[in-house]
């Protein structure tokens, strides 16, 4: 009996469920992992979010099915977060999708909208569900490179034109993971100009927009004007709220694209639990004093790390946004031979960039999802362990 597709077949397994098998071996034979590998939040939401949750779920009327579009105050709450932080107005009949998080939506999309023969046109290095959810729908996928000397924004002009005339898709996502990258003033704009010559989709990852820090505001892409007619934006609660499991997301924007991935979302989920959406709107709607702080704890474990690696001569510059800082590996190391090095020696897991894609060779990914004094710890092992 056949038991899985060919695609299936031809995918390695996914690197952080391999990851966790090794590092839960370490650990049976008693050894200290510190992780800054997984960009999940160690610090919880907010009181008054959590309460809000609880409250909601004594409610005898809150534990059933609810519409595929969620409640129409989610949907109000994100059009208000879109207003207050990006002055962007959202029509909250048609143009805010609410999502299981947005990993879900971001894979269903390229479902919806893609066929065998399209191209999705895939940042190197990224979020690899970019590239998944166009492998599985049969696409074919141009990958674009993202260098350092050009800031790890995409050159557009390198596209053949064979390439262009095939593109549905253009993914994009600033602050950026793994690079954790900024867009600067007018890329946005350049995207879309990109976009409308070619009849393309722009779908921009914002994940990371509220995780930023040292005065650094970061934009959405749908404040430049017209944005809407050839952009859609990920949106998710995971990040910019300590609430990664919560899987509370939305896509936002482009009408007609949100129509379709509506369509097979009411076929792929029966949408989510009420007590979890009520309590996102409070968290959406509510008091946002709390993200300075918590913004402040990442920038001082940021400013940890990148201190670290350049005593050791790694060369990184401080992060204006996202959980992550991305370094080079020392001269002679590959990513994959470097990491799998420190986490059997030191016991510190790191990611390697080829995670992300072919361009992350050279470079690691690390996370600022850890106590101070867990990074401390972490950083103390590696320099001791390089300076071996």
């Amino acid at each position: 009996m056949k038991t899985a597709t060919q695609r299936l077949s031809q995918l390695a397994p996914q690197y952080f469920a391999a990851l966790q098998n090794r590092v839960a071996a370490l650990q049976a034979s008693g050894r200290d992992v510190i992780r800054l590998d997984v960009g999940s939040p160690d610090l919880p939401p907010a009181p008054h979010i959590t309460e809000a949750l609880i409250q909601s779920a004594t409610q005898a009327d809150a534990h059933g099915y609810i519409a595929h579009q969620g409640p129409r105050f989610l949907r109000s709450a994100w059009a208000e977060l879109y207003q207050r932080q990006f002055g962007v107005d959202l029509d909250v009949e048609t143009e805010i999708l609410p999502l299981l998080g947005s990993k879900e939506g971001i894979f269903h999309l390229s479902q919806a909208l893609l066929e065998p023969g399209d191209v999705a046109l895939v940042p190197d290095p990224a979020y690899p569900t970019y590239s998944m959810g166009a492998h599985f729908a049969g696409a074919d996928i141009f990958f674009l490179p993202l260098m350092p000397d050009r800031g790890y924004l995409p050159d557009f002009d390198a596209i053949p034109k064979d390439i262009l005339s095939r593109s549905k898709l253009l993914w994009l996502n600033y602050p950026a993971n793994p690079t954790a990258a900024v867009a600067p003033n007018g890329f946005f704009t350049e995207a879309l100009e990109f976009a409308r010559r070619h009849d393309v989709l722009v779908c921009h990852d914002a994940a990371y927009s509220q995780v930023t820090f040292d005065g650094y505001q970061a934009p959405s892409i749908l404040q430049d004007p017209g944005a809407k007619e050839v952009a859609i934006e990920f949106n998710t609660l995971s990040k910019s709220y300590n609430m990664a499991g919560w899987r509370v997301g939305a896509a936002v924007g482009n009408a007609a694209a949100l129509r379709s991935l509506s369509v097979l979302k009411t076929h792929a989920d029966s949408s989510h639990f009420l007590p979890i959406l009520s309590a996102a709107a409070v968290a959406m709607n509510g008091d946002q004093s709390w993200l300075v702080e918590r913004n402040q704890v990442y920038a001082q474990r940021r400013d940890q790390v990148v201190s670290a690696l350049n005593r050791l001569g790694l060369s990184v510059s401080p992060p204006q946004a996202s959980l992550y800082v991305w370094s080079p590996v020392p001269a002679g190391w590959t990513a994959e031979a470097f990491t799998v090095a420190v986490l059997e020696e030191a016991h510190l897991s790191l990611t390697p960039g080829t995670v992300f894609g072919r361009q992350g060779q050279g470079y690691v990914r690390i996370t600022l999802t850890a106590s101070a004094e867990r990074i401390s710890e972490g950083m103390q092992r590696l320099e001791s362990w390089m300076k071996k």
